[in-house]
């Protein structure tokens, strides 16, 4: 950790420790220890703790969705097949320890009514998601409305394991997703 660049060590202290405390419970002072770094040092990168969070959801939200697109990617097979690969890959994440939900919507939950850039970057983070799926749906030959209602499914096992700490809630939502597709292929043929 020594190696890595004040910035970064910064970034994850607050990544941890907002993602499992949330954002309001934590303070500067908790990144600063966690970091390692000084409050000088802290604050010469982040001049507030709304430049920390909005850095911290930008940085999640490549991270995040570099790594599906990467798992998706790498599943191979047919369209439909790397399209339900999304529900797999949210299954693995569901079952990472630590996991606590979708931090975007943690984070417009506890101040997204207050703070504008994490709002908009909740609804970054779910547009570039929902336009993921769209892609994969097109691809499939499904109508585009397929992807907002397979987001939603996403959605909605995300919240369901968050809240019930079970990771099946993506293989449940997997099943539904592979009936809604084939139900959209054959209605539009």
């Amino acid at each position: 950790m020594d190696q890595e660049d004040p910035r970064t060590r910064i970034l994850d202290a607050a990544e941890e420790l907002f993602y499992g405390q949330g954002v309001q419970a934590v303070g500067m002072d908790a990144v600063r220890a966690a970091s390692g770094m000084t409050m000088r040092r802290v604050y010469q990168h982040f001049p507030s703790k709304n430049d920390l969070v909005e850095a911290y959801l930008q940085r999640r939200d490549g991270r995040w969705r570099a790594s599906l697109a990467v798992h998706v990617a790498r599943t191979g097979g047919t369209p439909r097949e790397q399209l339900l690969s999304v529900f797999d890959w949210l299954g693995r994440w569901f079952a990472e320890p630590g996991f606590r939900g979708c931090a975007f919507v943690n984070s417009f939950g506890e101040l997204g009514a207050t703070t504008p850039a994490v709002a908009a970057a909740a609804r970054h983070h779910k547009e570039e998601f929902a336009g993921y799926l769209a892609g994969l749906v097109e691809a499939v030959g499904a109508p585009p409305a397929t992807a907002v209602h397979l987001a939603l499914l996403a959605e909605g096992a995300i919240t369901t394991a968050a809240i019930h700490g079970d990771p099946g809630a993506a293989a449940d939502a997997k099943e539904a997703a592979g009936l809604l597709l084939d139900a959209a292929l054959a209605a539009r043929s």
